[in-house]
């Protein structure tokens, strides 16, 4: 049987003085999922999940500050740090009336989606993470130089760092780590379009600031612990167990301070949607249709 889908909207509004592109589909409504995008991609990793889940809930899928279709001033503009733009994603998503919602977070967006978590807990109803770090687990030694560096930000140690600010950087993103039957899965079109959207004056040094302020996101980890112990909120974990980035270790971490929490680990890279989104689609609906249900039968 076909599954039923609905129609994307590609729709553009002025957040905090900067335009954002967002994807969204579905009805309208006060409870949303709002689906984050990681580095260094955009909200086109979600293309195939939006008219899925959007024939279920009202889904919103924005290009973050910097990548994307969004605005991406330069660091000499705007201080990229993952807690400004919690708040831009904030700031839009109330624009579209939006009160409580299914969070979706992945790489990059993880520390987003954690300030927006836990300086509105009431408004998440639920967590989705997909190969995204919220534990000292998930860090495996190829972070060893990036540590280095967020301590003592030096020429030397900056040098140390692996090279992933250039095309072939892009595309290991996607590919590394990767057996050949997996490899030959993904579109070669998502790496450049991503590199193409890197190669804007001084969006590379944009990359890099996020990388710099990741250390803020580690250093925050405690208070994430006490965040899942507190507020409890359902946990979705997706991982493709080939990710370089971040460990397999992190899946289990996630059930260290959260009662429910459901993980799928799948035979897949980092980017998980480029080669399993009707699985994970399948899955995003079933939970966020027990979540909305369970939120109707407690209104």
């Amino acid at each position: 049987m076909m599954k039923r889908s609905a129609k994307t909207r590609h729709r553009y509004l002025e957040v905090e003085g900067l335009q954002l592109r967002y994807r969204e589909a579905g009805v309208p409504s006060s409870t949303a999922v709002i689906l984050l995008h990681g580095a260094p991609s955009s909200s086109h990793s979600f293309r195939e999940v939006l008219p899925i889940l959007g024939h279920h809930a009202y889904v919103v899928a924005p290009d973050i500050p910097g990548f994307g279709f969004s605005d991406a001033p330069g660091v000499d503009e705007y201080e990229y740090t993952y807690e400004n733009l919690s708040h831009v994603i904030d700031a839009l998503i109330e624009e579209l009336g939006v009160h409580r919602y299914v969070l979706y977070v992945t790489d990059y967006s993880t520390p987003v989606g954690y300030f927006m978590a836990t300086r509105h807990p009431e408004r998440v109803l639920g967590l989705v993470v997909q190969n995204g770090n919220a534990h000292e687990a998930g860090l495996n030694e190829g972070w060893d130089s990036a540590r280095r560096f967020w301590v003592e930000p030096t020429a030397e140690n900056r040098a140390a760092l692996p090279e992933w600010l250039t095309f072939e950087g892009t595309r290991d993103t996607y590919l590394a780590g990767l057996p050949e039957h997996l490899a030959e899965l993904h579109p070669r079109e998502s790496w450049h379009l991503d590199w193409e959207r890197l190669c804007r004056p001084g969006n590379t040094e944009v990359y890099f600031q996020f990388f710099y302020d990741y250390r803020k996101h580690v250093a925050r980890f405690p208070e994430i612990a006490e965040y899942h112990a507190a507020f409890q909120p359902p946990c979705l974990v997706l991982w493709g167990r080939h990710d370089t980035a971040f460990d397999i270790a992190e899946v289990f971490a996630y059930h260290q301070a959260l009662a429910h929490v459901e993980a799928h680990i799948y035979d897949a890279g980092h980017f998980l949607l480029e080669t399993h989104a009707t699985e994970v689609a399948d899955l995003l609906v079933t939970f966020v249709h027990d979540i909305l249900e369970r939120t109707r039968m407690a209104a």
